[in-house]
């Protein structure tokens, strides 16, 4: 429960909620806002970047430079599952969890494919991939798939971990907080499209960033500094680890006991909770999706000004996620040396008592830390951290499942649709998103949270590697075709539930309740079991692309690596669907906007909205020429591309130095 004196308390009065979220407290008494300057900077977003087109609202005008973009991509990534899955692995397993950041490293050649899609003029990947393959299939297969593990894994996750940091250090009801916070969000979301999302996400991430650096100083100051964590926190124990009722269940020391490889990166190839074949393997191939296709990044990456500030934004992001170990990984450890008893606990009971859930409290290690050593006035600075994380997280899985269902659902369902028509339905998908997630609330609260970050990596494991073997495969090798994809993706798409489903039927299991499920199906760690199907789904690709009729050169023109420097005109197998949809186009912008006859509460509603008609009638046909073609260019200054360049060969080799450090 919470006492008056708690500086950021609300004796249980969840009325005055939003009140309070916007103007937290950063010392005792009242404080001047932290959420102020995202709203002052999203409303100059809005004023500045022209919601009322596509381009504007979904890629805030393709006009972004790299410091946003890397903040946003950093803050996009960065969740509140992040603050407390990390921490809260870091507390059971020890440092190997860091890997999962560190090999954002493998996902630098983001910009080497941006420069494609950029090129070709898309917005999202699925788009990309109709472009290279042509049919509407596997655009419409990638849609529904990214938005299930959107509504499902990420959206689940963060406001599971979200409520959990709220309850533990508020008292707050999980639906009166989760609600509110998506409420929030949906506002800045709807109104101000990804240029208000970017420019937020830089504050957000300075937020994060300062207030886990002070936390990580109150903690290892704790611990007698860095060396203390290597000295204490072997023998970080639970004083109790007999079970009062052994006929129930028998308590081996594999519970409670620090794992002996906890301070090593790179564990052993068969028995270790993250072997290290897998890790450099199967990693690679939910980065290689996640980095380089996953809307939420790919969004942010199109949006960039100029192919040197893509690049510049991901090494900033890059250098960015080398930070996680020692924010919240290490934290994480620390915590389990200072409340042993709590974050460690062993016996069901006692952890149902400490946080709601028999499998154990792992989650609660970061909470735990921020109410226990934060000073009462700063309490309100790691609330502020918390909610930036959550909200940005949401916010960006928000913009970028509008931009999927969007464009490559509705839009193939009425490609007739005007752009106000595209981004009022894409606002009322957000809201419809929220709605989900709310109804979504029960079963995430009922999940076992102690898996909640290996939770995520399976669920990726199982159905992200055939989206990345297609995307390489169409992106290098010129022979696979639209055939071979698909029945890749279908074929890949069929193993990976054969995983996930018996998981769900059995459970993942824990130290004291291991999952019955056949080891036959579930004995394959997750990693692996990434490298099998992605080559599988890359081997069924390849086999049926040989067996049937290639594609024509004439449509791959600047689509694939070999020929991408070519300067000959491409003819776009989308190009009849596109020829279908122009009769219906222009019958319906035979008929008036009317927007003068608008009332003028409608008009500033759509204004607030972006969904005002001006948006697309700003531009005449030659400037609208001339901006297409200054988007299709990739050309960069030959110095600031060796700038950036050598950053990034700086960025890895410090990564692959830190590996080794901790391998």
């Amino acid at each position: 429960m919470v006492t008056n004196a708690h500086p950021i308390a609300f004796a249980g009065n969840p009325g005055i909620f939003l009140v309070e979220i916007l103007s937290i407290p950063i010392r005792n008494g009242p404080g001047p806002s932290l959420i102020t300057p995202f709203f002052s900077l999203g409303s100059q977003s809005m004023c500045r970047t022209n919601r009322g087109t596509v381009g504007g609202y979904f890629l805030a005008g393709r006009n972004m430079v790299w410091w946003p973009i890397g903040a946003s991509l950093f803050a996009s990534n960065i969740g509140s599952g992040h603050f407390v899955g990390l921490a809260g692995m870091g507390a059971v397993n020890g440092l190997a969890v860091a890997v999962f950041e560190w090999n954002v490293s493998r996902g630098l050649p983001t910009w080497c494919f941006f420069g494609k899609r950029q090129h070709v003029g898309v917005i999202t990947m699925p788009q990309y991939l109709k472009k290279r393959f042509g049919g509407r299939r596997i655009r419409l297969y990638l849609s529904v798939i990214s938005l299930f593990m959107y509504i499902f894994t990420k959206i689940s996750v963060d406001m599971f971990s979200g409520a959990v940091f709220i309850q533990q250090a508020l008292g707050w009801n999980i639906y009166v907080a989760v609600i509110a916070l998506l409420v929030i969000t949906t506002i800045y979301t709807v109104t101000g499209g990804l240029a208000a999302l970017m420019y937020t996400d830089t504050v957000q991430t300075f937020v994060m960033i300062s207030g886990a650096f002070v936390l990580m100083g109150f903690a290892f100051d704790k611990v007698g500094g860095y060396q203390g964590v290597f000295e204490k926190y072997m023998d970080a124990i639970p004083r109790r680890t007999v079970s009062p009722t052994p006929a129930l269940y028998n308590i081996s020391a594999s519970c409670y006991l620090p794992r002996e490889d906890s301070f090593h990166m790179m564990r052993d190839a068969f028995v270790s909770d993250l072997p290290w074949p897998a890790v450099i393997l199967g990693l690679s191939m939910n980065s290689i999706w996640y980095w380089c296709s996953d809307q939420v990044i790919v969004q942010r990456c199109l949006a960039g000004k100029n192919l040197t500030h893509v690049k510049a934004g991901c090494i900033l992001c890059g250098y960015l996620k080398l930070l996680p170990m020692f924010l919240m990984v290490m934290p994480g450890m620390i915590s389990r040396i200072l409340y042993p008893d709590e974050v460690a606990c062993v016996i069901p009971e006692e952890c149902k008592q400490i946080c709601g859930t028999e499998v154990g409290c792992s989650n609660i290690a970061y909470p735990k830390l921020v109410v226990s050593l934060m000073p009462s006035g700063l309490r309100g600075l790691m609330l502020a951290v918390m909610l930036a994380a959550l909200m940005s997280s949401l916010a960006s899985i928000f913009n970028s499942s509008s931009t999927l269902f969007t464009m490559d659902i509705y839009n193939h369902l009425r490609p007739q649709a005007r752009d106000k028509e595209l981004l009022i339905v894409g606002r009322v998908w957000i809201l419809l998103l929220v709605g989900i997630s709310i109804g979504w609330i029960p079963v995430v609260q009922a999940a076992q949270g102690g898996q909640l970050f290996d939770y995520i990596q399976s669920i990726s494991s199982y159905l992200a590697p055939p989206i990345a073997a297609i995307f390489l495969l169409g992106v290098f090798i010129k022979r696979v075709n639209e055939q071979g994809a698909f029945w890749g993706l279908v074929g890949g798409l069929a193993i990976g539930l054969a995983r996930m489903i018996p998981e769900f039927i059995y459970g993942t299991g824990s130290c004291l309740f291991p999952s019955s499920c056949p080891r036959l199906i579930c004995g394959v760690h997750y990693l692996y079991f990434a490298v099998i199907v992605f080559s599988t789904t890359a081997a069924i690709a390849m086999g049926i692309s040989l067996c049937t009729s290639p594609i024509p050169d004439k449509h791959l023109h600047r689509l694939v690596f070999s020929l991408r420097h070519s300067k000959e005109q491409r003819i776009d197998l989308d190009m009849e669907e596109e020829a279908e949809a122009k009769p219906r186009e222009a019958a319906w912008r035979q008929y008036p906007t009317a927007a003068s006859s608008l009332g003028k509460l409608r008009r500033c509603v759509g204004w607030f909205c972006g969904t005002d008609s001006q948006g697309e009638q700003g531009l005449t046909p030659e400037e609208k020429a001339e901006e297409q073609q200054r988007l299709a260019d990739i050309t960069e200054h030959p110095r600031w591309s060796r700038v950036v360049n050598l950053n990034a060969i700086a960025m890895m080799a410090f990564a692959t130095f830190l590996w080794g450090y901790y391998a």
